[in-house]
């Protein structure tokens, strides 16, 4: 198997060096495969590429369980693909079988590794991780030369804070291209800040306004999903409350997700449940 500087073999005996202690300056994420495995053949590709994109932010590890498999029993490997991702000489993440490329990504990126690369490509990184403030520091050293990419980066950087004041400069330079729509989908929601911003919480109400608003409120202080929540519980009341704007708003939400969230996908289909 094509190996790189990213992506190494390991075996019993050096694997306490190239992982365990390895994993005390960058993540290492190990693969346990075999030749004849078919999904390994599927997975192996998606994560060397990934390595080798990373630079080094972390460290791709792989790992034959049939010719080491007092390795793969110690980690209690039971079905391949396995992937087991390191830190600090343990294990915190994992998954088992091929997973698609979106998948992977956020697997990675739920690491902290953020590659050793331009503040745009790491703000990207770092927005997938749901890092918001981070990625707006990135982006906002990616400014001026990033163009609409970072303007849409910290655009959603700000918005996933509640600082619907500071994206409105981003979103006004972002005028054509993939990124004017990704903009027109963020417009409704930082209009909706802005005017949650002078709004009443009425804290424990269950009336559809009462949702509506404190979404907001829960967005500076709990999160994205939380704020969805919300909002799908206005609809469940009123699904044309202010003329579906709570629709509005959480496609915006929605936005600040990447593409391959698996939580993207899930509130879109509560979305559509709450509406149809």
């Amino acid at each position: 198997m094509a190996q790189g500087q990213q992506v190494i073999d390991v075996n019993e005996g050096t694997f306490e060096t190239e992982v365990i202690a390895r994993s005390r300056q960058v993540p290492v994420v190990v693969d346990f495969w075999a030749p004849w495995c078919g999904p390994c053949r599927m997975l192996g590709p998606i994560l060397e590429k990934l390595a080798r994109e990373a630079n080094g932010a972390w460290q791709l590890v792989k790992i034959n369980t049939d010719q080491n498999q007092r390795v793969a029993g110690r980690y209690n490997i039971q079905g391949i693909p396995a992937v087991k991702a390191f830190r600090d000489g343990k294990v915190v993440a994992e998954f088992v079988g091929a997973l698609p490329e979106p998948q992977v990504r956020q697997f990675i990126a739920k690491l902290g590794a953020v590659p050793a690369a331009g503040p745009d490509d790491a703000g990207a990184a770092l927005l997938t991780a749901r890092r918001w403030a981070e990625a707006e520091a990135a982006y906002r050293k990616a400014l001026p030369a990033g163009g609409a990419a970072a303007a849409l980066g910290l655009a959603r950087a700000l918005l996933a804070q509640g600082k619907h004041l500071e994206a409105e400069s981003p979103l006004a330079t972002i005028r054509d291209g993939a990124e004017f729509t990704a903009a027109e989908k963020l417009r409704p929601l930082a209009a909706y800040l802005a005017t949650a911003s002078s709004v009443e919480d009425v804290a424990g109400a269950d009336s559809a306004a009462a949702h509506f608003f404190r979404a907001a409120r829960l967005l500076r202080e709990q999160g994205v999903v939380a704020a969805m929540e919300e909002l799908l519980a206005a609809l469940r009341r009123d699904k044309r409350y202010r003329n579906g704007e709570p629709r509005q708003v959480m496609l915006g939400l929605l936005e600040l997700l990447d593409e391959g969230d698996p939580q993207r996908r899930e509130y879109l289909n509560k979305l559509a449940s709450a509406l149809y």
